[in-house]
């Protein structure tokens, strides 16, 4: 704040004997000490109440940010549940319909008379292999 060297201090001492005299001069610094003194303490106080709002700022938006995050969680929540009433929902239809007699659907008959087929290679596995070792032998 203030550049004061040792050079500045001696002279303000100098003028301060001169004027006030070397009786009253301890009095006059003890004084001037304490009212230094209360000065730093004001400054430190004000400091630390413009931390503490800026924190309590922080704090606020911070606790804003959160509120909102909040209620976007909330949001999805909502969706979830809606989603899983509808799995649900779509899970238990084709369950009644099984239990009426029913029967799937022309593809999904397909695929399920293919999926042993395929799960045991027997569905055009020997042909895709035998095709393979024709053409590695040259079709003899």
């Amino acid at each position: 704040m203030f550049d004061v060297g040792f050079a500045e201090i001696v002279l303000v001492m100098v003028i301060a004997l001169l004027v006030v005299g070397p009786e009253r001069l301890p009095k006059l610094a003890r004084t001037a000490g304490l009212w230094l003194g209360k000065a730093r303490a004001f400054v430190q106080s004000v400091r630390e109440d413009v931390e503490r709002e800026l924190a309590a700022e922080e704090l606020k938006r911070v606790m804003h940010e959160t509120g909102r995050i909040g209620e976007e969680l909330g949001q999805v929540r909502e969706i979830i549940e809606e989603t899983d009433s509808e799995l649900r929902q779509a899970t238990a239809a084709p369950a009644a319909g099984a239990a009426g007699g029913a029967q799937p659907p022309p593809a999904r008959r397909e695929r399920d008379a293919e999926a042993p087929a395929a799960l045991s290679g027997e569905a055009g596995g020997g042909d895709r292999r035998q095709a393979r070792d024709e053409s590695a032998d040259g079709g003899r």
